[in-house]
């Protein structure tokens, strides 16, 4: 069976999700487990459901190594969960398959590339942050009005959860998170 999983970081990439699940349906996939989240987080619900609804013969398809694994280590762990149960990778974009001696050796090798590009591209923009700190053009978030933080904290009362409360004001789940104690 073909299992697809898609996400997407954040309700502004509709069209990502949109377009990831197009393609996991248009290369067959029976099952298809699709979030909204952060991959920062860590935890991402959908994609465990997905990790455990693979059995012996199933192959989980991705439409980039960046859905599956955030990290070297997490690439690992990811594959080695998928492999104990006898399953395989595909991701579409880089047209790799784990079901072949190739196409693991061509995962490890890209797998170790995406973590280097990842590191180089977070270090240049800790560079550019520092320099437009001290350029005095950086000045940080710009907290959110009295009104929507009052507007949490009803919300949050009424038993509404987290991220409800961020749809429903058009806010990070994160700032839901930092102010619904105010």
């Amino acid at each position: 069976m073909k299992i697809g999983y898609a996400r997407q970081s954040t309700t502004n990439q509709k069209n990502g999700l949109e377009n990831q699940i197009s393609q996991l349906q248009k290369n067959k996939c029976e099952k298809i487990f699709s979030e909204e989240i952060s991959s920062v987080a860590n935890k991402r619900p959908e994609f465990t459901k997905a990790l455990e609804f693979c059995r012996e013969g199933d192959t989980l398809l991705v439409t980039s190594l960046s859905r599956f694994a955030r990290s070297i280590s997490d690439l690992w762990k990811n594959l080695e969960i998928i492999q104990s149960k006898g399953a395989d990778l595909q991701i579409l974009d880089m047209n790799l398959d784990t079901s072949t001696p190739t196409g693991k050796l061509l995962l490890n090798l890209m797998g170790s590339i995406y973590q280097f590009e990842r590191e180089i591209l977070l270090e240049r923009q800790m560079v550019g942050i520092a320099k437009a700190k001290a350029d005095g053009k950086y000045k940080g978030r710009k907290p959110l009005s009295k009104a929507i933080r009052e507007q949490i904290k009803v919300l949050k009362e009424n038993g509404i959860g987290a991220t409800e409360i961020a749809k429903d004001l058009g806010i990070g789940i994160a700032s839901v998170y930092r102010y619904q104690k105010v």
